[in-house]
């Protein structure tokens, strides 16, 4: 019997009804390209764990791959990857790449069925990678699982059969720009048959044998790579539930080894815990709450500011506003503190039972945001704190109303002494810059000190600088070889100089124009880059999950040095146009899936629309990927065709294990260029006044009596 019709039989026995235990096949384990599953080369049908984020280093002599990995639902796996082989081309001792893959099930594994699905390899980037499968996977009791399946591309260029249609072959003389999709070749050629399976030899220690399907072509025609034998194998020592080290023997030839770390956004725990326990609801005795003489005394309105402005401060919380009556008090506070605004809205709601007489009945707190801007009015009655208070959370969430501020005139009367608000910080951070062929991650480490003072009325007045204390950015040899406008490919110039310079330093005003409208004005340096005038309004509704905003900038570019001049618009390849902007959309889909559409004008010029789609979890992690597509053609564009990436943004909170509303994002973009790049502003209204909007609240109401 031929190889071919082995692997063929075994390839079809995963399809056909066969008795055994179901298994959701969920792994922690990627294969070589980090994808999840369990064999070396070739793809399964196994899925990470529901939000799972993996990171994947895999070398073998002259290979490497480097790949992060997002389970974005229980169904569907994402994955960005940045190889290197040396020698692949004259062009360059290491040949780097850059290449995003899909995997999809399409029938979730039964008791007497295989799991089964379909993917997508390197379908945006060079192609040089590039492949398509259709694999099928079953467990066998609790420690063998078999997997087999048909490939095209890259998993075609052995062991195959003709398929349909003709597949255009990868040269490098073809690649031209990379990064774009190319649809016309997808699943068309030489079909190829893979198969292996995968054996958990203890509970930490697994096998793993495949036929592979890849020739590697490319690779022995360069003479960088002989290909003995069709077969793999592999041992993979599980560290920790997610972590897994793995070596392989690789075509009879090689040996590898590829090392994964992994943490699950979905399982940690909402951040928080070791932090001061809230004070308990203050009980009324039933004749205090008759009682409202106090309402007549002059004197009473300031002493009780006070000692509600005290018992919020020991709870980090902010008394902007407040006002009385004998049955009611509206209070206005700023959240610098708790990332989860239930959290904030609870203590405050507590303090107030403590604070303030015992006839005030409705409580009503409103969310100040940015030197006194408004947000959303939360009203309860102190009877249900009372009588609800070691009852579930939902409860309360029920017997709580939800108003646009304006609702109740906005902001209640600030408290003496509020504003001026001034606030400091000095920390450490890092600049980094991926993909520099000579150098393929390059970072400065500097020492950054900001200042941001509130003035009241929405005036409030922003700065930071910073001094490069040691990194590499600035040795960059690159050289920008851009056809538009340099607004974003000059950052190495930036990086030259080592001295202070002015991160940004801007005047801004946040008002409320009318009901569920908000808007901001800013002026000065608002990026390293770019100083002007940005001007911004924004419809957000409490309680809807859509929004609706504009943007309009005005902006003049910077000194390379980072101090406080100016430099011409004019560039080598183009002049930076005065005016950008954009009309955006946000929609909240549920389920932590967050959408946003950009379209408008770009800082170079041109004109298109940026889509985003973030998974966000209760305890702040968000994981998120974004694409720009402009008129500006892939040629004109340069590498990459067009701008993409993904960010990932990690709570503070859950590293300390306190509240903080300080949440860093870092953002992997496969290249930066000119096309499609926006005004860096501070201080953007949708994210400035979302935390307020009821259904963030609401998905943070488990920590409302915390």
């Amino acid at each position: 019997m031929t190889r071919f019709s082995n692997i063929a039989l075994a390839a079809a026995a995963t399809l056909c009804p066969i008795s055994a235990g179901a298994d959701n096949l969920t792994t922690t384990v990627t294969n070589s390209y980090g994808l999840p599953g369990g064999l070396i080369d070739m793809p399964t049908a196994e899925m990470a764990p529901d939000g799972q984020l993996s990171a994947t280093a895999f070398y073998f002599d002259g290979f490497g791959r480097s790949t992060l990995s997002f389970q974005i639902t229980p169904w569907l796996s994402g994955s960005f990857r940045y190889s290197g082989t040396r020698d692949l081309t004259p062009q360059f001792s290491t040949y780097y790449d850059r290449s995003f893959d899909l995997k999809l099930r399409l029938v979730k594994e039964g008791a007497y069925t295989p799991a089964v699905a379909i993917g997508l390899q390197d379908f945006l980037g060079t192609g040089l990678l590039g492949a398509e499968y259709l694999v099928a996977s079953k467990s066998f009791g609790d420690r063998l699982k078999v997997s087999g399946g048909f490939g095209w591309g890259r998993l075609g260029s052995r062991n195959n059969f003709d398929g349909f249609g003709t597949r255009d072959p990868f040269s490098f003389a073809g690649v031209g720009t990379g990064g774009d999709v190319d649809t016309s070749n997808w699943f068309r050629g030489d079909i190829g048959v893979f198969g292996g399976f995968t054996y958990d030899i203890t509970d930490r220690l697994t096998f793993a044998a495949e036929y592979s399907s890849d020739g590697y072509d490319i690779e022995q025609a360069a003479g960088v790579f002989r290909r003995g034998s069709p077969y793999n194998f592999g041992l993979t020592y599980k560290l920790t539930p997610d972590a897994n080290l793995r070596v392989y023997s690789l075509y009879g030839e090689k040996v590898g080894v590829s090392l994964t770390f992994g943490l699950n956004p979905k399982n940690m725990p909402v951040p928080g815990g070791i932090e001061q326990a809230p004070l308990p609801v203050a009980v009324r005795d039933p004749e205090g709450a008759r009682n409202l003489g106090w309402a007549t005394q002059p004197t009473a309105r300031n002493a009780l500011s006070e000692q509600l402005q005290d018992m919020l401060a020991k709870d980090q919380l902010d008394l902007v506003g407040l006002e009385l009556s004998g049955t009611a008090a509206h209070v206005a506070i700023n959240n610098a503190t708790y990332d989860q605004p239930a959290q904030a809205l609870g203590r405050t709601a507590r303090i107030m039972t403590r604070a303030l007489p015992a006839s005030v009945e409705t409580f009503r707190i409103t969310f100040s945001e940015k030197g006194g801007m408004p947000g959303t009015t939360v009203t309860l009655r102190r009877s249900d704190l009372e009588r609800l208070e070691h009852a579930p959370a939902d409860q309360a969430l029920a017997a709580a109303r939800f108003d646009d501020s304006l609702r109740y005139g906005g902001m209640p009367a600030p408290v003496a002494d509020r504003f001026p608000r001034f606030n400091w910080a000095i920390a450490p951070f890092t600049r980094i810059s991926l993909f520099d062929p000579d150098n393929p991650v390059r970072a400065d480490v500097a020492l950054r000190f900001e200042a941001q003072a509130e003035l009241g009325k929405g005036w409030v007045a922003d700065g930071g600088t910073s001094v490069k204390l040691f990194g590499n950015l600035d040795k960059t040899t690159q050289v920008s070889n851009s056809r538009l406008p340099r607004v974003r490919s000059d950052a190495a110039i930036y990086a030259r100089e080592d001295g202070p310079r002015l991160d940004w330093l801007t005047l801004s005003k946040y008002h409320r124009l009318a009901p569920d409208i908000f808007a901001r004005a800013t002026v000065g340096y608002l990026e390293q880059m770019y100083a002007g005038a940005s001007a911004e309004v924004l419809w957000r509704p409490v309680n809807s999950r859509l929004a609706i905003g504009g943007e309009v900038n005005y902006v003049q570019p910077r000194d390379f040095d980072g101090g406080f001049g100016l430099r011409s618009r004019r560039t080598v390849s183009g002049t930076i146009p005065e005016f950008n902007g954009h009309a955006s959309i946000y929609y909240d889909f549920g389920n932590g899936f967050h959408g946003q559409v950009d379209a408008g004008r770009y800082l170079a010029g041109d004109w298109g629309a940026t889509i985003s789609l973030d998974r966000e979890f209760e305890n702040g992690w968000r994981v998120g990927a974004f694409a720009t597509k402009t008129d500006v053609s892939a040629q004109d564009f340069g590498e990459g065709s067009f701008d993409k990436g993904i960010r990932i943004t990690a709570p503070v909170s859950w590293l300390l294990g306190t509240p903080t509303r300080q949440s860093p994002t870092a953002v992997i973009r496969s290249l930066t260029r000119d096309g499609g790049q926006r005004l860096n502003v501070r201080g953007r209204l949708y994210d400035t006044v979302r935390p307020s909007r009821q259904t963030d609240i609401a998905d943070s109401w488990g920590k409302f009596w915390r």
